[in-house]
């Protein structure tokens, strides 16, 4: 099976993050951007990079866009070039397009016009940021959708020698926990006889409203 092709247009830290470590990952990865010296910067990083115009037609025509599997639109930075990159994107045929939104009405913008998904790498930082400064048990917090997360919470003393059914998350807080990890193994779909030691990390899905009662809770 052929391996998956990656293209990501726009280079600046957010672009050429994804673009390395998909390479890294064993991908075939072009990188484009208009500024050649952030393309001599990412040429020993990616499979190709290549200097070119994301809103330019010819110029993705040329560089046979519509044959990769995904294409990363990382210039949210610039609005307008942003929307006319992914208008010409989804002309030339591309499969599946990730578009990067600065907010929430670039965002709609962008998923109106043809990007399959949007995301949002500032604010989705500065939530999950957020939550681990407010808990200092909240490692890692991710939304999934309007309403609903997935948290990833180190077990603190109260949690400690009790089992799932003991702890009874999903009733008190309706949360439903997805995997318990220990040191370096991890137990995933654990059961409701499965004991939380010390150090261990839930991680936890369900609604906003559940977690954010079970982080206030743990800071009591």
């Amino acid at each position: 099976m052929a391996r998956r092709q990656f293209a990501v247009i726009g280079l600046g830290r957010f672009g050429s993050s994804v673009a390395s470590t998909l390479y890294q990952l064993g991908y075939d990865v072009l990188a484009v951007d208009a500024d050649e010296s952030k393309v001599q910067e990412m040429a020993d990083r990616v499979t190709h990079a290549v200097q070119a115009d994301a809103t330019d037609d010819a110029a993705l025509k040329a560089l046979g866009i519509r044959n990769f599997d995904v294409v990363v639109l990382s210039i949210g930075e610039d609005v307008q070039a942003s929307i006319l990159a992914t208008i010409s994107l989804r002309e030339a045929g591309v499969k599946y397009i990730v578009a990067k939104a600065i907010n929430d009405r670039h965002g709609k913008v962008l998923a109106k016009i043809g990007a399959d998904r949007v995301i949002y790498p500032e604010r989705d930082m500065g939530v999950r940021l957020a939550h681990n400064l407010a808990s200092g048990n909240v490692m890692d917090y991710i939304e999934l959708a309007p309403g609903y997360s997935i948290a990833e919470v180190v077990a603190p003393p109260s949690f400690q020698g009790k089992t799932l059914a003991e702890l009874d998350l999903h009733n008190r807080y309706n949360l439903i926990v997805m995997a318990i990890r220990h040191g370096q193994e991890i137990d995933v779909a654990p059961g409701a006889k499965d004991k939380v030691g010390a150090g261990d990390v839930l991680v936890a899905m369900g609604d906003v409203e559940g977690l954010a009662r079970m982080e206030a809770e743990l800071e009591e």
